[in-house]
């Protein structure tokens, strides 16, 4: 029964140990682990403008192949948009 009562206080002594740690920094999480972002935001910005014009790319090889007329941006957002409007109308969140 002494290991079982020893083992606990153990285990909260080190979650008060971390909690003061936690609570008495003067830094953020992020400093108090060492974290840096991987990229900046204007890199991750960058990278979704990118995606959005390759993705549009595609689509508009595909629409060539099939004989349909190219979209541009524009008209993509509209479509978008519309698709949203109908969605939040059915009133189904995670619905495609």
């Amino acid at each position: 029964m002494g290991f079982i009562f020893l083992s606990l206080g153990l285990l909260a002594a080190m979650l008060a140990v971390l909690f003061l740690i936690g609570h008495f920094y003067k830094g953020s999480s992020a400093d108090l682990v060492d974290w840096r972002p991987t990229r900046s935001p204007e890199v991750e910005a960058q990278n979704e403008i990118d995606d959005i014009r390759q993705m549009l790319e595609a689509q508009n090889e595909m629409r060539r192949r099939r004989g349909a007329p190219e979209i541009d941006e524009d008209e993509l957002r509209v479509e978008v948009e519309e698709e949203e409007r109908e969605r939040l109308r059915r009133g189904d969140p995670f619905a495609p």
